[in-house]
């Protein structure tokens, strides 16, 4: 059974992390996965996070016009994310949770370190045709164990060079199926218990709720100013989970730190 407090902080974290979404276009599978993450654990927030990430995203994709130019230009992406999703879910089940949440931890910290301190990452260009489906299936199989699709998929298809629309779109197309080969994967090994999807479902209100007012901010704050002060939190946030699953003791020893 849920406690109140675990409700309160679901529901906060699905607010901010809608926000964010709603002003930048991403970050609510990695807000509410680093907060959960740090206060629920890593698999209790990969089931949480799932029905407020899939219907996000679907609205995401479906929004701009860009559709068919997308599911084409990154089908092989999309079809490798599925595919490594889909498989890495099945380690998921038999790992220690600890171990993944610092996966998760160091995963995020790249991700915000990349997007503060490097230059534009030069696009692919020629190379897009098979490289492709290398980021997707490598970014679906960390989406697998850690349920965050960021590194290094959100960073390639930035790369890539897109017009800003389409590359929201794109993200949201991307996300959507990524999301999807998680969920079906996580079914597959019962780790979507019935009771942790409805609060799952629940979280969808104040998700879009979060959006609705992201969407409101994003009018008033100039987004480069936002997206520093973004990445600089999820840095921090990163660290602390990996900090945080340091301190056990199953990763010390997985890691040889243990005395």
């Amino acid at each position: 059974m849920w406690s109140f407090e675990n409700l309160i902080i679901i529901t906060v974290t699905f607010i901010l992390a809608g926000s964010v979404k709603g002003i930048i276009g991403l970050g609510l599978p990695s807000v509410s996965l680093a907060l959960l993450t740090a206060t629920l654990g890593l698999k209790d927030a990969m089931a949480i996070m799932l029905i407020p990430t899939f219907f996000t995203n679907i609205l995401q994709s479906l929004v701009g016009g860009h559709f068919k130019f997308i599911a084409k230009k990154f089908a092989t992406l999309i079809i490798a994310a599925f595919i490594g999703t889909w498989f890495a879910a099945g380690i998921l089940a038999k790992s220690e949770a600890a171990l993944l949440s610092g996966l998760l931890g160091l995963s995020i910290c790249s991700y915000a370190g990349v997007s503060l301190f490097t230059p534009q990452i030069p696009p692919p260009g020629k190379h897009e045709t098979w490289l492709s489906p290398i980021v997707g299936a490598f970014s679906g199989f960390l989406t697998g164990l850690t349920g965050s699709f960021i590194m290094p998929g959100v960073i390639y298809l930035q790369a890539v060079g897109l017009p800003r629309d389409v590359l929201i779109q794109a993200m949201g197309v991307v996300f959507t199926m990524a999301t999807l080969g998680l969920a079906v994967a996580l079914g597959g090994h019962e780790l979507l218990p019935k009771e942790t999807m409805m609060v799952s479902a629940a979280a969808l209100v104040p998700a879009f709720g979060g959006m609705w007012l992201g969407q409101r901010i994003r009018k008033r704050i100039p987004e480069p100013q936002f997206r520093r002060v973004f990445f600089i939190g999820l840095l921090l946030l990163g660290i602390y989970i990996i900090v945080r699953a340091l301190l056990r003791e199953e990763v010390r020893v997985f890691l040889g730190l243990a005395s």
